[in-house]
């Protein structure tokens, strides 16, 4: 079987970690003619609210609104997982699946422990990747060797000084149609769910609030925050914004 080689990979330890952090920045660059995809790693199954089903359900709805290459989901166990050889390996196959030339992965660390423990699962199997003697294979057929040419993580819950920003403002509203796919997780007056830390409706004022943070930091509107695993290079002073 052949798979869609993208441009972007964004790597995410649940379904909406990468809508609530970075979709902005997906739809920019899907609207620029790149082609971009997220593996989850878990269904979320151990969430206050919903069903693995409805996760799944929801990450495809959140899948279509953003215009993704693909989205997969790797069965990984919620809140048990580990950067370990196992599930370094499980990761590796994706990333040589789709050879991205950039991932984007979760924050290095954060209030929920699986978002710190998936950037590094992703930082370190996207260097494994590249190694030759690390062999996998899917459907039967042994994989290439790959290594993405740049690892970024995503700003979470917590704040973490960004070390660039994304203008994201002209994709604001795709972001939050994004997010509210998940419709399960966030504010719904008619729910009959308990109540959790990101069901309330302070919670998306917060994502609101932190867009326009990080946007009014290089004078836009909303922006979506990464920091960086090496320094950052241009060939010339006009590149910088």
């Amino acid at each position: 079987m052949a798979y869609p080689k993208l441009d972007i990979l964004v790597l995410a330890a649940h379904p909406d970690d990468a809508e609530l952090a970075c979709s902005g920045t997906v739809a920019k660059h899907i609207a620029a003619g790149y082609s971009v995809g997220i593996v989850d790693f878990t269904q979320g199954e151990m969430g206050t609210r919903g069903t693995p089903e409805l996760r799944l359900e929801e990450a495809d709805a959140a899948a279509e609104i953003l215009g993704l290459s693909v989205r997969e989901n790797l069965g990984l166990k919620d809140i048990y997982f580990k950067d370990d050889e196992a599930h370094q390996l499980e990761v590796i196959k994706a990333i040589r699946k789709y050879k991205p030339e950039i991932v984007l992965a979760n924050a290095v660390t954060d209030r929920h422990p699986d978002h710190g423990k998936a950037g590094s699962l992703a930082s370190h199997a996207c260097f494994m990747s590249g190694l030759r003697k690390i062999v996998t294979e899917v459907d039967g057929v042994e994989q290439e060797p790959w290594r993405p040419k740049f690892v970024y993580h995503y700003i979470q819950n917590n704040y973490i000084k960004p070390d660039f920003v994304v203008d994201v403002s002209e994709f604001w509203e795709i972001k939050v149609a994004s997010i509210k796919a998940f419709r399960s997780q966030f504010h719904d007056p008619k729910s009959t769910e308990p109540a959790s830390f990101i069901s309330s409706p302070e919670f998306l004022d917060f994502i609101d609030a932190r867009g326009k943070e990080l946007g009014h930091s290089i004078m836009v509107k909303y922006g979506e925050g990464f920091t960086v695993e090496r320094m950052i290079g241009v060939s010339d002073l006009f590149d910088l914004v």
